[in-house]
């Protein structure tokens, strides 16, 4: 079973400044959220995904990786040490224990399932429980991203159509894209943590079709060539450099991003925020008018 685009971290030393940035940019942010493992976060929702915006706020509850766990918090701990960016991306999960048992067979991570649930503040803010669990891979060629799948115990408690109106006319997410030096070396890695049958290959490198978004793993030069900007440091691996939202009015997206002081410039029909202006990462808006 095909698995769809559910979030992506976005992981930043000043958790404060990075939700400003995405107010200014146009998007509704919800409140903060504090993690039993050290991180808060914030959430920007779309239909059946989001934006994790997220920072290490109590260095001291974090535990250190051990075998076959997963640490989250100390993940993002050696992550931000290195910089700020897109740190990890996450497929919806229908079944966590049957996923860690598909990537351990698969030879892409043989680690425990992880559960925790928090309370969440609804835009009343009234409070209900959210539970998540969580079954991680690992690719070896990517040090510097994480991968897990989510399921979530409790998701009418936490998708909220009041949460996924956005002044910048986003309405979903059309994909993500990793920059790797061999696109190839990853193939084998994208089918299994996305369970696609069929792994595209192009002129620019791979790409699978999830039942949300696509997932495009791409050359230095491909992403330099499409996107204009310089590729994120290779140096430990292939990065999550990318992630592309669907909008429905481009004026009005270029509007929203001039009135918030957000600079961008417009690349082969898309509105690119580059990763300087953006903490680390490339937002890219595919506007369909």
């Amino acid at each position: 079973m095909s698995r769809g685009l559910d979030h992506i971290v976005h992981a930043v030393r000043d958790l404060d400044a990075e939700a400003d940035f995405y107010r200014r940019a146009g998007f509704t942010v919800g409140a903060q959220n504090r993690h039993p493992w050290g991180t808060h976060n914030h959430i920007v929702q779309l239909p059946g995904f989001f934006v994790e915006l997220l920072n290490i706020g109590q260095p001291e509850l974090i535990v250190p990786h051990a075998p076959r766990l997963f640490s989250f918090g100390d993940f993002l701990r050696n992550f931000l040490a290195r910089g700020e960016g897109l740190a990890m991306l996450v497929l919806e999960g229908s079944g966590a224990a049957a996923d860690a048992e598909a990537f351990r067979l698969a030879g892409i991570g043989d680690f425990e399932v992880f559960d925790f649930e928090r309370e969440a503040k609804r835009p009343d803010r009234s409070t209900v429980k959210v539970a998540f669990s969580l079954a991680f891979a690992a690719d070896e060629g990517a040090r510097d991203a994480g991968f897990f799948t989510c399921q979530q115990h409790y998701p009418e408690n936490f998708w909220n159509p009041a949460f996924q109106d956005h002044l910048n006319g986003v309405t979903g997410v059309a994909s993500v894209t990793m920059v790797a030096e061999r696109p190839e070396a990853h193939r084998h890695f994208l089918g299994a943590f996305t369970g696609v049958s069929e792994v595209r290959s192009n002129s620019i490198g791979i790409s699978a079709a999830t039942p949300r978004g696509d997932i495009q793993i791409m050359t230095p030069s491909a992403y330099r060539m499409l996107f204009g900007i310089k590729e994120p440091d290779l140096a430990r691996g292939g990065r999550l450099a990318a992630i592309s939202f669907v909008a429905s009015d481009k004026a009005k997206l270029l509007s929203v991003l001039a009135q918030g002081g957000i600079v961008a410039t417009e690349r082969n029909g898309n509105v690119v925020v580059p990763p300087q202006e953006a903490f680390g990462a490339t937002l890219i808006f595919e506007a369909t008018n």
